[in-house]
């Protein structure tokens, strides 16, 4: 594959369709009279112009623009399909066991086709980047050749190019003033003229023909940005519930951050001081005014050995609210929500007979003991402890996580006449001796709730990447969206002054501005030969 040389003497790569110099079409066929394709100047793309290797096939498959399309479609079809269903993130059991257990055979085939965590997996991130190499490719295929063609370009331009713009027009008189008017009234409108042996070019607005590739470009870095987010570190998105008095690691830090929840404060509206939510307040009866958190954010010092207390140094106080974060190095924690936890249960043992009781054992939820004693011989063991009681498939008792919500025991009473001990289970409402009937019960006297805050705890490292490449993209859209490259040529030609205009849109505005340069000179208007063309088809 040769390139070709013009008899300009310019020597144009294989593939190229109009001289990167004078215009003049390389493989014109006699009597053509079509006009010109000006999109890409006629440049030589490597897409349309080599086929032969491996390496090729790629290049051409990832710059045809209906690939472009078709990966954005499907991309946004398996995104909505990732919507139907809750992903892994937002789930409590194991994710082979909930999509079944919830959904049947479809939440199983969901599960099996990885739509469970869509948007980590493999295959959606290969389907981004796949975006981002077609985006690549078609820029590249497309700006480098036109980028060198209009480099190349000459004042002086060929017969048949010129007769083959859509706006054209042929003068016989010639005069000199006139000329030097066209190229004043050009200045004026701020055009960049060049002259050649008496020829003119005037030329504004080439940079909005890079606006496409400008989009490309902040595409391409959003997509980067977007991908970033897999990184491990890079974007963190986590939950945090802690306890009031508790302290807990902030998660994603690699146990460096920890946060101590010293209260949570819920306040209301007063319908009698806020009149403003009197009516909200009638409706509804209560309306929450502020959600609050007393936190102190700790930072680790040292090193520690596995299962060894961290030594901890205090790094600030802060009293966090709804979009009001706590924000440290890069992280921010967020108040998202609040519920109340049961704490503890308090028991008593208790003769079924007499009702005479033997004692009290208060019960910490978190963290149970597996004795407790009475005094006088009795005791009561707990044998096995279900903080979130219900039964499984095969009526056997077991949890559902190791949050106290529906705490369930197995008791065993101990007592000097029944020194075996008897076995009771206790949950809530429910006391069943699956051994027979006992001699002594488990009777519940109280509970103690504790207030559990909600966290977001929130790090974006890709947030720079993403903004950067929304902004690049706004000014790719305005900058081809507002402005419009136009060319004029105005050339001496056989005695005659042929007058020719090509933009890449806006052909009115163009038609118009040159109206304007023309005024006040004998040269006539060159018409719109698309315009004409149909015409004198619906004429016929």
């Amino acid at each position: 594959m040769k390139d070709v040389k013009c008899e300009c003497g310019h020597v144009n790569p294989h593939g190229t369709v109009l001289c990167e110099a004078c215009g003049k079409v390389l493989d014109e066929q006699e009597n053509d009279k079509q006009l010109l394709d000006m999109r890409y100047e006629g440049s030589a793309r490597r897409s349309q112009t080599y086929n032969k290797t491996f390496i090729d096939k790629i290049w051409n498959f990832f710059s045809s623009v209906k690939v472009g399309v078709w990966l954005i479609i499907i991309t946004l079809i398996v995104s909505t399909l990732g919507t139907i269903l809750p992903q892994e993130m937002y789930i409590n059991l194991p994710p082979e066991v909930y999509y079944k257990q919830e959904y049947g055979w479809f939440g199983e085939l969901y599960y099996d086709l990885g739509f469970h965590d869509l948007y980590g997996s493999w295959w959606y991130l290969l389907l981004i980047a796949m975006i981002g190499i077609s985006l690549v490719i078609c820029s590249l295929d497309r700006v480098v050749p036109l980028y060198k063609a209009l480099k190349a370009q000459r004042v002086t331009r060929h017969e048949g190019f010129l007769k083959r713009q859509r706006v054209f027009g042929v003068n016989e008189y010639i005069d000199t003033d006139d000329i030097t008017t066209i190229k004043k009234h050009l200045k004026e409108r701020r055009y960049n003229v060049r002259e050649e042996n008496g020829d003119l070019l005037a030329e504004k607005g080439r940079f909005s023909r890079w606006g496409p590739y400008i989009n490309h470009v902040g595409l391409i870095i959003f997509l980067f940005g977007g991908m970033l987010r897999f990184i491990p570190g890079f974007y963190i998105n986590e939950d945090l519930w802690v306890r009031e008095g508790e302290t807990a690691v902030v998660p994603e830090t690699n146990g460096q951050f920890f946060i101590k929840n010293n209260q949570f404060i819920l306040q209301h509206y007063d319908k009698n001081k806020d009149k403003t939510f009197e009516k909200a307040i009638n409706r509804a009866g209560e309306v929450v005014k502020n959600y609050q958190s007393n936190v102190v954010l700790y930072k680790r010092v040292g090193k520690n050995l596995p299962g060894e207390k961290p030594e901890l140094k205090k790094i600030k106080e802060y009293k966090i609210q709804v979009n009001k974060p706590l924000s440290y190095e890069g992280y921010s924690i967020f108040q998202s929500s609040f519920r109340s936890e049961m704490n503890s249960m308090s028991f008593s043992l208790i003769d079924k007979s007499t009702n005479q009781s033997f004692g009290d054992l208060k019960v910490d939820l978190l963290d149970p003991k597996d004795k407790y004693d009475l005094g006088n011989g009795y005791s009561v063991e707990i044998l096995n402890f279900f903080p979130d009681f219900e039964f499984d498939k095969n009526g056997e008792p077991t949890t559902k996580s190791r949050v106290p919500n529906n705490p369930a025991f197995v008791f065993r009473m101990i007592t000097p006449d029944k020194p075996k001990g008897e076995t009771a289970f206790i949950a809530i409402r429910q006391n069943i001796e699956p051994f027979g009937e006992n001699k002594y019960k488990i009777a519940f006297k109280g509970i103690e709730t504790k207030n559990v805050s909600g966290f977001i705890v929130r790090k974006d490292s890709s947030l720079w990447a993403i903004i950067l490449g929304g902004i690049i993209f706004m000014i790719g859209v305005i900058q081809g969206a507002y402005w419009n490259h136009r060319r004029i040529w105005v050339q001496k030609k056989n005695g005659q002054v042929w007058i020719a205009a090509h933009t890449n849109k806006n052909w009115y505005g163009l038609k118009r501005e040159i109206e304007t340069v023309l005024s006040d000179t004998k040269l006539g208007i060159p018409e719109d030969q698309l315009q004409k063309e149909n015409i004198d088809k619906e004429g016929v």
